[in-house]
């Protein structure tokens, strides 16, 4: 350990013993010269209580046991009341004394020494004590960064979700539609997201969307994306360039070659028809009275990977009852204890079994299965769904 380190640790010397500091400070002149040892001096246990106040820089306290007013034992009880573990304290009591000195390292002092002082003892003692309160206080500063790192994810949280559509249902005038839908962060912030928003009366824009990575990265490069395709998807143009809009901003913009994967689709509440980009997102399915389908691929790839992309949407219809279920790979990659993955399969045959069921009972139990599926083990990626019914106009 660097001796100047040890710069900031102060020495406290307790002891009746007039002649001990002349001692101290000619014995150690060169450490005090070269400002390796800061020696402070108090002649009771009142006193040394008086002068941790003024010193609070006081890490070590060499302290004698027998002293008038308040004696080392006592002292050794009062220090133990501060709960202050970067304050070490090293007894100094005649050898024959013991009994005193095992009453004190049962009471918590950190070490001993006997009377007659060997200085060399000493200087080991004292050396060997400030590396302890260094490894300590270094654990305490590390400890209260990962206090203030967890305050910041969770606030980072609280932004996030804040920011996620919650309140459902989300546009409760209008009859022709049903939406739904849930985000589970794998961390204390996560990378996937979804929105969905009125373009204008009669077509709704909605979007699904899972950033590369994990943790703050990818929690901000989620915003960025969701911001974009909002405020791109509400000048109404079709999705194939809001797509190329988006992709050339984010590839501009991108760092860390972070990407994202996306679904976005215009739904024409009067008619049903769904207009769509899949950018490299996983297909999402179409719940149809009896029957389930996967909605086909646009040849789209991630966005913000390579500029100048090309997107290209396409056409399907919705009918009265049809139900969109849009999810992220945190489903379908989701492993269990064996380390084998839920499934396109899996999922497909819990989603057959649900066809015609309430949107919230459809992406909870969703998510039940999953979670059930995965039992007693962390949960690797997030989890998202959007669930969007079409009514029909009435």
């Amino acid at each position: 350990m660097n001796e100047n380190q040890f710069n900031n640790i102060r020495i406290m010397v307790v002891d009746d013993e007039v002649d001990l500091e002349p001692l101290i400070r000619q014995k150690f002149r060169r450490h005090i010269r070269d400002g390796i040892y800061n020696f402070v001096f108090a002649h009771n246990g009142l006193e040394a209580l008086t002068k941790l106040i003024e010193f609070p820089e006081i890490g070590i306290i060499l302290s004698d046991i027998n002293m008038p007013e308040m004696d080392g034992l006592t002292l050794l009880m009062k220090l133990k009341e501060l709960k202050n573990p970067g304050l070490k304290t090293v007894v100094v009591s005649a050898y024959g004394d013991m009994d005193n000195i095992r009453t004190a390292m049962n009471r918590g002092a950190f070490d001993f020494l006997t009377k007659p002082i060997n200085f060399d003892d000493l200087e080991i003692t004292i050396n060997k004590t400030m590396e302890e309160i260094l490894q300590i206080r270094t654990s305490l500063e590390e400890h209260d960064q990962l206090i203030s790192i967890q305050q910041d994810l969770q606030t980072a949280h609280d932004i996030q979700q804040a920011i996620l559509p919650k309140v459902f249902p989300p546009f409760p005038h209008r009859s022709e539609f049903d939406i739904y839908a849930s985000m589970i962060a794998a961390r204390e912030v996560g990378g996937d997201f979804y929105d969905f928003f009125m373009i204008d009366n009669d077509r709704l824009g909605f979007v699904i969307g899972d950033v590369s990575g994990k943790g703050v990265p990818a929690a901000i490069f989620m915003a960025v994306s969701r911001t974009l395709i909002r405020a791109t998807g509400l000048k109404a143009i079709p999705t194939d360039e809001c797509m190329n809009y988006v992709n050339s901003l984010l590839c501009n913009e991108s760092v860390s070659c972070m990407f994202v994967t996306v679904f976005y689709g215009i739904l024409d509440t009067l008619t049903g028809e769904l207009e769509y980009v899949n950018a490299g997102h996983n297909p999402p399915y179409i719940l149809s009275g009896k029957e389930m389908k996967k909605v086909a691929m646009t040849g789209g790839t991630i966005l913000g990977c390579i500029d100048n992309f090309k997107y290209f949407s396409a056409k399907t219809y919705l009918q009265a009852g049809d139900c969109l279920f849009l999810y992220t790979d945190g489903v379908t990659e989701a492993f269990n204890k064996e380390e084998k993955v839920f499934g396109e399969e899996r999922l497909e045959s819990f989603l057959q079994q649900r066809l015609n069921g309430p949107l919230e009972e459809i992406v909870k139990d969703t998510i039940n299965e999953v979670n059930l599926y995965s039992t007693g083990v962390a949960q690797s990626d997030d989890i998202t769904l959007l669930a969007i019914r079409y009514n029909g106009k009435s």
